[in-house]
């Protein structure tokens, strides 16, 4: 730990535990000690922009989350990695098994969420995935959440700088997007943003949802997590699946024995018993 103690502001244990607790706590993520550097170089920002001087002043100044800074913290330690169409044999999934097995029982309405949308990428590669297929605005409902409200103005603007399109199909690129006023930006057409509604959600707290899904996107979320709040999460989600659904996880996650009431069917997707 000496290392961080050497620095512009230093770190000492306790201040690092000390944020890995109100992590913990606020928002079940775990922040262990190969964290330190990314918490570090995160939290030392926003000491430099409130014009703090340590990180104790820091952790005094967020605790309790009665301000601003609170929502600002979670943001600010959650990484947000993500790209369109990232693990792509998941949305192949939905063209070759899913969409078929709903056009067989002539489902008309279909409720898809991605938990942990982060900038948006994932629900508007679901969109494009789904509109061949459901294209009125009644018939696909897309709910995307994320703990981070700055990645989600991102997501509900809909711009991305054009690199963000690298790999994908031109055909898909002039179908969906259109020029920005900047050169070098696309924006998403609204065909795509009018499913798509997209929410600050605690997957911790409460869930004021209604409605069960037919498929439910939590792709490398509970990495951030320990096996015991895992284990509630997906809980949850099947609870919110309807019977048949299913649950899409990440390639590095596996909930297998977490629950009894779904079925590993492959490529880290899980279905619902009905």
């Amino acid at each position: 730990m000496d290392d961080f103690i050497n620095r512009e502001f230093p770190m000492y244990n306790e201040d690092f535990w000390a944020l890995s607790k109100l992590a913990h706590k606020s928002a079940g993520i775990v922040l262990g000690e190969h964290k330190k550097n990314l918490v570090y170089g995160r939290i030392s920002r926003r000491i430099r922009k409130l014009s703090l001087s340590s990180f104790k002043e820091y952790i005094a100044f967020v605790d309790g989350g009665k301000n601003k800074e609170f929502d600002e913290f979670l943001n600010t330690i959650t990484t947000n990695l993500t790209s369109f169409f990232r693990e792509g044999h998941h949305f192949d999934f939905l063209i070759s098994d899913v969409i078929p097995q709903w056009e067989k029982e002539r489902l008309s309405k279909v409720r898809i969420w991605s938990a942990g949308c982060s900038t948006g990428e994932e629900p508007y590669s679901i969109a494009m995935t789904m509109l061949k297929h459901y294209s009125r605005s009644d018939s696909l409902k897309i709910l995307a959440t994320d703990l981070d409200s700055n990645v989600l103005e991102h997501g509900r603007a809909g711009i991305y700088e054009y690199e963000r399109l690298n790999g994908l199909d031109p055909g898909i690129v002039k179908k969906y997007f259109r020029k920005n006023d900047q050169k070098q930006q696309v924006l998403v057409k609204d065909e795509l943003k009018n499913m798509i509604t997209f929410n600050r959600l605690n997957l911790l707290g409460k869930w004021p949802i209604k409605n069960q899904f037919d498929v439910i996107f939590c792709r490398n979320v509970l990495i951030y997590f320990d096996r015991e709040t895992q284990s509630a999460l997906i809980n949850r989600y099947v609870q919110q699946l309807k019977p048949g659904g299913y649950l899409i996880i990440g390639h590095s996650e596996n909930v297998t024995r977490m629950s009894d009431e779904i079925d590993f069917i492959g490529h880290t997707i899980y279905q619902k018993r009905k």
